[in-house]
């Protein structure tokens, strides 16, 4: 039945286990044997090569063996199209992997790694929650003590988590409504020497769900196996962070053949009745024969539709020729000139129209451009065809009627105007629309010279269009050259499949066929998809000597065919098939031979070309004349191809290439094969490199591109023999191949398709054609696979993007993924950096209906290819990291002393102003105690109003003078001693929301003795996650008594409260709304000022509640500081809008007015909700100067008012007053949104110095406000590579990685700091990044526990320098900074020192060994995608896991990934482990605005999250 075998291109995995693939490779690879398949039909199912689906099935035997576990990525519901229940897992169902049954459940899990079959058919099945836990736990800690680093720590809090984590129910709804809530939840945190509080929360515990654990686990396990050996070898990338690159394996093949020489084809005969032109030849058959048909057009039923003959062909190409020259414009200034373009516009189905068109421009030396009809306004590529239509100066496009009927018409019956394309006027070519040429009127017809005849455009690999030109000697040369090769003599028939607008479909069908009055049958592609058969049928029907046709029709025919009776193919002499220098094109023909032998089909008849649009046709096999033997295949291994080098393979090698040959060099032309670098070097003859040939027949430049033109059409290779007519330049064919024994040609490839990874090459049809044979035609559609490659970190990264069937499951789909992987890499030993299935019928399509693959790459890119399924595999691909870096050994104390001597840096250290040098006449610095300074300004300005509280509506809903302070204080004491017997210095919890009372019942528990703290009272609407906060702030301060509102005193205990909390343990709640007229008790004083003032409650953002002691001591000299910082007086009013419940905030709020003097004018955040421009307009109204705010507010006022300025502007709102506008906040200044917020309202008059940041944190709650006098805030450049080695280096604004940081404001009077090392505790110069500690009389005096053991955290207030000053107590406030001496002076004079932090140390990550902040990341993910509105990265088990807010359509969901995975490479040489995309508002945020990213990784370990796409990066 026919040969193969021998004929096909196989690959396969190397051999790795010999004895198991011995029997394989004896049935794969006969290659001297004959491979005889037993019936015909059983071919037609395999799409592709047979051997090469079998050797793909062989390599993913061996994967099976090998038990590669992946975990399967996680869906939303509404995201799975058909969704099977296996593979989803409602949230907050307890579910984790079924181990399988017994022994080997247990073997597989205790491995770490689960064999990839169960993941795929068991998806993941739930079992009871005590196993889920263990299975988790041990799981986990197993990972991590193994993994290294963090090993122990992480297992630790694997452990805690999975007894018990208390984890926001906020999580569980989906966020429809899209403004986020604001919580500060604390949670236990489970590493040791960092628990502030360890209180256990079983009741409000919910147990880790362990699927997303295990997943993660699975994860880490596959990841552990080792894939590429490490690279020794590094280059240094402008830093010393050092990226590896590939080095050339020594073992690897080198070309060793001697230098080629160039292979001369046969001599052009000259014909003596060849014609001088082919306009000639029209004109002879028009007049000698015109009644010969010359072209027979097909409708979609395969019926003739019209027979053009010779004689109108040419009668009504000259109308056209006359219309075109004297029928457009006007005499005087006609339209068309000869030598201008114009665009040829016909659909595929019209070939007569197109070819009187065609040949209507030569007769009137008009230049034709081919293009494709233009369908919408959006066209896939239609913008650069467009642009080609512009550069060549196109004004007419030719088109006929029907054609021009369907173009999108506008309101007015005009064509519209198409994406890119220049103004055009459509010319209709059909005879009824054209004038009739006068008599004397002919066209002009004369030899073929060097004009240029046409422009065929090409489309490159980066989607641009180019347009080859073709002179008038190029196209009649090439008719020769074809007609010489192909024998075609007069009267012959073809059957053309092609397109006969450009490429071989034109040069046979429109040109070569006119040359030599030939008979074309065109057969449309629309008939061809209703019918694959009927271009057999057509050379049956007309008995056609030749066909054109590509392997896809081969194939198609093939799949339709069903042993028709009628068939007979044995008048063909010749079938070209125009992509058979494609290797894969190699089955098609082999197959097409087997079945269609018996009807006819000589195997000598099958002739593949290899052709581009620069060089015309390049090769074409002849015809064999009968009996002779057919020339052998090459069989190459892919190994030496990858390194560019031909090696004829041995049948023990697997992963082989079979090639044929594509004939002998043109009639009339020299080919030479150069190497690929961009110097023209001739190859070896073992060396694969582009084909090159010199012939007049090939285009001759790209239409109005010099330099590549150069390039391409003008190569001349050095050491090249000229042999002596040849003395033309070498035009570049874009072909990849080699020249074989005989001088035949070879092709494996194209240089579009060619992609060099790792210093490898390979090629995109190779890779598609292993991807379909992994599961052929079951669930991919054949031709719908797009493989590119695009650049992320210095190499190139392979995509594979299919178009999956409708009816494919999930797990259809992860399978198949999963071996599709497998696949490629056993075959072609290269990793698949990304895969994505999109669904069916939606890749933008070209034309004829292939994959628009440039189009595809750009969406890809773009984020906007919304695929339903993506695998990535960076972990698996990307080799090129830069070395982990390695801790150097602990530097002495003296080497540390010298370094900085001789390098010159000073110690990183600075002060403020001395408060015992400033004098000023401060009368509250006479009173040890707050409640004295109350009671003095009340005796002495009793009516000066200290606080003005605002409601919604910008009105004064309260205000409190010296003396009503006073005397709402003196009740709320005088209730709290007859509530008694309250002992001196008990705990009081203020539960108030934000306003006057608050500030009335602290200084209240002052007069009274006790030590408030103040608790943000619970969200009416969001009970369950903010009341048991509250109540563990409540417990852990130890409070003996609760003061509120009536309404919150309700809240507290209701019904919604009980169900979250035990309602009956709150201590005695007293609302103080009415208060008696009683006599108060005596004043309370205290025995000194070391006592306890107040305690001041926080989350941290890494979960943690602390509370913080502040004396009496430390509160007035916290206010005298800020006085002489922001010189408060009296006279002064200061906006504030901050929530007053810890840190400066409440220092704001409720106590510098008493100290200063000055009116607060208080601003609740919450109320901007309602009023965004609140905060503003109160600022404007009362003439503010100093006002603060946080960056949620500012944020809320950035996003709220943006587009408002003009209405707010047209109602007087004036900002020119603010002197500073002060942010305060405990992180690194937000720089990007002070910016734009300066930006915002500097048309309403706010300078952009007035905005700067504060900072505090825990141990001391304002170290730097920037104030009213010293220099402006700076900006500056580091370099964030340098800063994760702990390195501070500048750099130039706009510089590659350049972060900018902003100075954190002025340090505070009275206020110490330095830099010091973490780990040494040494003091740091200053380049270095270090610790922030800092000396000062408002230092807080410890953590107050509910242990007590405060031992852990002692050194966090009183920590000592190893060396250097070591008598100063310092405090350590937890966070990474530097300080640089900048060129401003500040009001003494002095040279002022800016302090700049980066981020707090708890938050930081390890990773590869250097330190990361979450920030950094976050930041660079959400410039990726416009869809991305917030990130939040934290890391688990080592994996860096990504969580992104989508606001979008959940199919955009997917399109993040690669986006996230690629900016995270390139920016931060980091491999991302899991991308989690959920709904905005998901992403838990503190009332300061800092994400909470703790209680965010817990959420999606416990899988709470709700997520719509977790992605488990490979």
């Amino acid at each position: 039945k026919g040969i193969m075998g021998c004929q096909q291109r196989v690959t396969s995995a190397p051999t790795v286990m010999r004895s198991t693939c011995r029997q394989i490779s004896d049935e794969l690879l006969p290659l001297s044997k004959k491979y005889v398949l037993k019936n015909s039909t059983s071919f037609m199912i395999l799409t592709k090569n047979y051997v090469h689906t079998e050797a793909v099935q062989a390599a993913l035997a061996k994967h099976k063996e090998r038990k590669m576990a992946v975990p399967m990525p996680s869906k939303r519901r509404s995201l799975v199209v058909q969704n099977s229940m296996d593979a989803y897992t409602p949230p907050g169902k307890e579910s984790s992997h079924d181990d399988g049954g017994g022994g080997e459940g247990t073997s597989s899990s205790r491995e770490g790694s689960i064999s990839m079959e169960h993941w795929i058919s068991r998806a993941i099945h739930g079992t009871s929650s005590t196993t889920t836990t263990t299975s988790s736990t041990a799981s986990s800690s197993s990972s991590s003590t193994r993994s290294g680093g963090n090993g122990a720590a992480a297992g630790r809090l694997a452990d805690v988590l999975a007894q018990h984590v208390y984890i926001s129910a906020q999580h569980r709804n989906r966020h429809h409504h899209h403004h986020r809530v604001c919580l500060d939840l604390p949670f236990p945190d489970s590493t040791e020497g960092r628990s502030l509080i360890k209180v256990c929360l079983c009741s409000t515990g919910v147990p880790v769900s362990s699927r997303v654990s295990a997943k993660i686990q699975q994860l880490v396990n596959t990841l552990k196996r080792p894939k590429r050996p490490p690279l020794r070898e590094f280059f240094v990338d402008d830093f010393e962070e050092l990226l590896e690159v590939q080095q050339p394996d020594p073992n690897q093949p080198k070309a060793e053949g001697a230098q080629m020489v160039a292979v001369q084809g046969e001599k052009l005969g000259v014909v003596t009745n060849w014609p001088p032109s082919l306009e000639a030849a029209l004109q002879r058959w028009g007049t000698i024969s015109p009644k010969a048909p010359c072209l027979t057009t097909m409708d979609t039923n395969g019926k003739p539709l019209y027979v053009l003959t010779y004689g109108k062909l040419w009668s009504r190409s000259v109308k056209v020729a006359y219309n075109l020259l004297h029928k457009l414009g006007t005499k005087q200034e006609p339209l068309v000139r000869p030598g201008d373009r114009v665009a040829l516009v016909f659909p595929n189905n019209d070939p007569g129209a197109f070819m009187i068109a065609f040949y209507g421009c030569l007769l009137a030396e008009v230049v034709p451009v081919p293009i494709e009809v233009p369908l919408s306004r959006k066209d896939a590529g239609s913008q650069q065809i467009g642009f080609l239509l512009g550069s060549c100066g196109v004004t007419v496009a030719l088109t006929s009627d029907a054609c021009h009927k369907g173009l999108p018409k506008s309101p007015t019956g005009e064509v519209q105007q198409f994406r890119g394309w220049p103004k055009v006027l459509w010319f209709v070519t059909e005879s009824k629309h054209l004038s009739k040429p006068p008599r004397d009127w002919f066209p002009y017809i004369k030899e073929a010279t060097q004009d240029t005849a046409y422009i065929e455009y090409k489309t490159c690999k980066d989607g641009g269009v180019l347009g080859v030109t073709v002179t008038r000697i190029a196209m009649l040369t090439h008719c020769q050259s074809l007609t010489q090769s192909c024998s075609y003599t007069e009267a012959e028939t073809i059957v053309n499949v092609l397109d006969f607008k450009k490429d071989v479909g034109l040069w046979h069908a429109v040109q070569t066929s006119v040359m030599n009055m030939m008979h074309v049958i065109s057969i449309p592609y629309a008939l061809m998809k209703v019918n694959p058969l009927s271009w057999i049928q057509k050379v049956c029907l007309y008995k056609a000597k030749v066909a054109c046709v590509k392997s896809r029709d081969m194939h198609w025919a093939l799949v339709a065919h069903r042993d028709q009776r009628d068939i007979n193919l044995s008048s063909l002499r010749m079938l070209v098939v125009a992509d058979g220098s494609n290797p894969w094109s190699i089955s098609s023909c082999d197959a097409f031979l087997n079945v269609f032998q018996t009807k006819g089909l000589k195997p000598e008849v099958i002739c593949p070309c290899a052709s581009s649009p620069e060089a015309l046709t390049v090769a074409i096999q002849r015809p064999l004349e009968e009996g002779s033997t057919p020339p052998g295949r090459g069989i190459l291994s892919m190994q030496g191809l990858s390194h560019g080098v031909i090696r004829v393979d041995s049948e023990e090698k697997l992963s082989v290439l079979t090639l044929q040959d594509v004939g002998s060099v043109m009639p009339g032309g020299v080919m030479c094969v150069v190497k690929l670098e961009s110097v023209p070097q001739l190859c070896k003859t073992d060396e694969i490199g582009e084909l090159c040939v010199c012939t007049v027949a090939t285009g001759t430049s790209y239409y109005g591109l010099s330099g590549m033109t150069k390039n391409t059409f003008e190569v001349r290779p050095p050491a090249l023999q000229v042999i002596p007519p040849f003395d033309l330049p070498f035009t570049r064919t874009g072909l990849l191949g080699f020249i074989g024994p005989a001088g035949l040609i070879f092709v494996a490839g194209k240089m579009d398709g060619l992609m060099v990874v790792g210093g490898r090459r390979h090629n995109a049809d190779d890779i598609v054609a292993t991807a379909l044979a992994v599961e052929p035609m079951k669930f991919v559609y054949r031709g719908r696979i797009a493989v590119f490659s695009i650049t992320v970190l210095h190499d190139e990264r392979i995509v594979v993007v299919a178009e999956q069937r409708p009816d494919s499951t999930e797990e259809d789909s992860f399978q198949w993924m999963s071996r599709v992987l497998q696949a490629i890499d056993s075959i072609h030993q290269v990793g698949v950096y990304c895969l994505a299935l999109v669904p069916s019928n939606t890749l933008p399509k070209t034309p004829l209906g292939g994959i628009h693959l440039s189009e595809t790459k750009q969406l890809f890119l773009e984020g906007a290819l919304h695929p339903c399924n993506v695998l990535m595999c960076p972990h698996t691909c990307v080799i090129n990291l830069p070395k982990p870096r390695q801790k150097q050994p602990e530097i002495g104390p003296a080497s540390v002393m010298v370094g900085n001597l001789v390098s010159g840096k000073r110690i990183a250290q600075a002060s403020g102003r001395d408060l015992g040098q400033i004098e000023d006449n401060d009368q509250a610095r006479k009173f040890l105690f707050l409640s004295e300074v109350l009671q003095w300004r009340a005796q002495t300005t009793p009516d000066h109003v200290l606080y003005t509280l605002l409601n919604s509506r910008g009105t004064i809903a309260s205000s409190l003078t010296c003396v009503q302070l006073h005397k709402r204080a003196e009740k709320i004491a005088a209730i709290l001693a007859e509530r008694g017997p309250l002992q001196d210095g008990d705990h009081i919890a203020l539960v108030y929301p934000p306003g006057i009372d608050l500030i009335a019942a602290f200084y209240g528990c002052l007069y009274a003795g006790c030590v408030p703290i103040t608790v943000r009272p619970p969200h009416p609407q969001n009970i369950s996650t903010t009341l048991p906060t509250v109540k563990m702030i409540v417990e852990v301060s130890r409070s003996v008594c609760v003061m509120t509102t009536q309404v919150i005193s309700k809240l507290l205990r209701s019904k919604e409260a009980s169900a979250t909390v035990d309602i009956r343990t709150w201590p005695p709640i007293m609302d103080t709304d009415d208060l008696p007229k009683k006599k108060p008790p005596l004043q309370h004083k205290p025995s000194n000022a070391d006592t306890l003032a107040y305690l001041d409650f926080s989350v941290s953002t890494t979960g943690m509640l602390a509370g913080v002691k502040m004396s009496h001591a430390a509160t007035s000299a916290f206010c005298r500081s800020i006085k002489l910082q922001c010189e408060l007086y009296p006279s002064r009013e200061v906006a504030i809008c901050l929530d007053p419940y810890c840190g400066l905030g409440f220092v704001l709020w409720c106590l510098c007015s008493v100290y200063s003097g000055h009116q607060s004018i208080l601003i609740p955040p919450s109320e901007l909700e309602v009023n965004p421009a609140l905060w503003l307009s109160a600022v404007s109204q009362y003439k503010v100067r100093d006002t603060f705010c946080s960056y949620s507010v500012m944020e809320l006022c950035t996003k709220g008012l943006g587009l408002q300025t003009d209405s707010l502007k047209s109602r007087g709102l004036d900002l020119s007053r603010v002197r500073t506008c002060v942010v305060v906040a405990e992180e690194r200044p937000r720089t990007a949104l002070t910016q734009s917020f300066s930006k915002l309202f500097k048309d309403l008059g706010l300078h952009p110095r007035a905005v700067s940041t504060s900072f505090g944190c825990r141990v001391n709650l304002a170290i730097c406000l920037q104030g009213t006098s010293g220099p402006d805030p700076t900006t500056v450049y580091v370099d964030m590579r340098a800063l994760r080695h702990d390195r501070v280096r500048l750099v130039e604004r706009g510089s590659p990685h350049s972060l900018s940081l902003m100075e954190s404001g002025k340090i505070l009077p009275g206020v110490r700091i330095i830099i010091a090392n973490p780990e040494t505790k040494g003091p740091m110069g200053e380049s270095h990044l270090g610790e922030i500690w800092v000396h000062s009389g408002h230092n807080a005096s410890g953590y107050f526990t509910v242990y007590g053991d405060e031992a852990l955290q002692s050194d966090h207030f009183s920590s000592r320098l190893s060396f250097g000053d070591t008598q100063t107590v310092w405090a350590r406030t937890g966070y990474l900074g530097f300080l640089r001496r900048t060129e401003l002076t500040d009001a003494s004079g002095e040279r002022h020192d800016a302090l700049y932090v980066v981020g707090a140390l708890e938050e930081a990550m390890e990773l590869r060994g250097m330190r990361y902040h979450p920030i950094d990341i976050e930041t660079s993910v959400i410039r990726t995608h416009k869809s991305i509105t917030e990130c939040a990265v934290f890391t688990w088990t080592n994996l860096l896991v990504v969580v992104v807010e989508l606001d979008g359509s959940e199919q955009e969901a997917l399109d993040l990934v690669p986006l996230v995975t690629n900016v995270v490479l390139e920016e931060h040489y980091l491999i991302v482990g899991v991308v989690v995309v959920v709904d905005i508002g998901v992403i838990p945020i503190n009332s300061r605005g800092e994400k909470q990213r703790m209680h965010l990784r817990d959420g999606f370990l416990a899988d709470q999250l709700d997520p719509i796409y977790v992605a488990y990066n490979m």
